[in-house]
């Protein structure tokens, strides 16, 4: 954690205290004051710095599109698109950066498996089932970036 949050924690905490002190109902409502800070900056600080790989279809689904909506680097990306037998890596995708990948023909169905590593060379994948009729895995109330830690990649 950054020393400026750490700071921000303690001086809150401190507060809290005094006011626990003077007295008691407002001391407990500086607490929880206290502890939703103190969650913002945990959960601030655990979706820092994480790549999210998503994958779709584009252009009358003749192509894959793997994009990059985390706020890292992803490095050492595999790609595999089942059932077609089709595998292919890609060294690097910064922030914001996506990739084409032409199949030629139209497909109907496809699954993706997205590997890859983040700055610290933790590797993670991701599935996602592709559908050129309109049926996809894709949720509308899915969080933007993942919280409280990545799984990482069973071997």
């Amino acid at each position: 954690m950054e020393r400026k949050y750490k700071i921000l924690l303690g001086v809150a905490f401190a507060v809290c205290v005094i006011l626990l002190i003077i007295n008691i109902y407002i001391g407990g409502i500086a607490f929880i004051i206290f502890v939703a800070l103190a969650m913002s900056v945990w959960i601030m600080e655990d979706s820092k710095r994480h790549p999210l790989l998503t994958a779709s279809l584009r252009n009358e689904a003749k192509y894959i599109e793997i994009k990059n909506t985390g706020n890292a680097s992803a490095f050492a990306i595999h790609i595999a698109i089942i059932p077609y037998d089709i595998e292919f890596d890609i060294p690097l995708l910064k922030e914001d950066e996506n990739y084409l990948y032409a199949f030629g023909r139209m497909i109907s169905e496809a699954k993706v498996k997205v590997s890859f590593e983040n700055e610290n060379k933790n590797r993670f994948t991701k599935t996602y089932l592709l559908s050129a009729t309109g049926k996809s895995d894709d949720e509308l109330l899915k969080p933007v970036f993942p919280l409280f830690k990545w799984k990482k990649e069973e071997d």
